[in-house]
């Protein structure tokens, strides 16, 4: 029986993935919209306004508000702590296994 090679064609996506300039403006832009996002959803979840999630944390509304759009996802742990922890969140720092590849 004869063994018949198949090529592995990559998405446009992939390609582009394999440009280190393009992926590191993409991972860039893909955390601003997870931060975003999950922020969204807990504030929905927990049913707080941007307002009253300021108010609690002890941070101006603008920063919540900056968040929430993207606008801004450079933040200090001395602002995402009690902001976390308003929504019943914690930051945990986990380490990540290294499996080697053999070849």
């Amino acid at each position: 029986m004869k063994k018949i090679k198949t090529t592995e064609h990559l998405s446009t996506f992939d390609k582009l993935m394999q440009d280190p300039k393009w992926k590191a403006g993409f991972e860039k832009g893909y955390e601003k919209f997870l931060l975003s996002e999950f922020l969204i959803e807990a504030m929905e979840e927990n049913k707080i306004s941007v307002r009253k999630l300021a108010e609690k944390a002890g941070v101006s509304p603008t920063i919540i508000q900056n968040l929430r759009t993207g606008k801004r996802s450079n933040i200090s742990l001395n602002t995402l702590t009690p902001i976390l922890s308003v929504l019943h969140y914690k930051l945990e720092f986990v380490k990540e296994k290294h499996i080697k590849a053999k070849f």
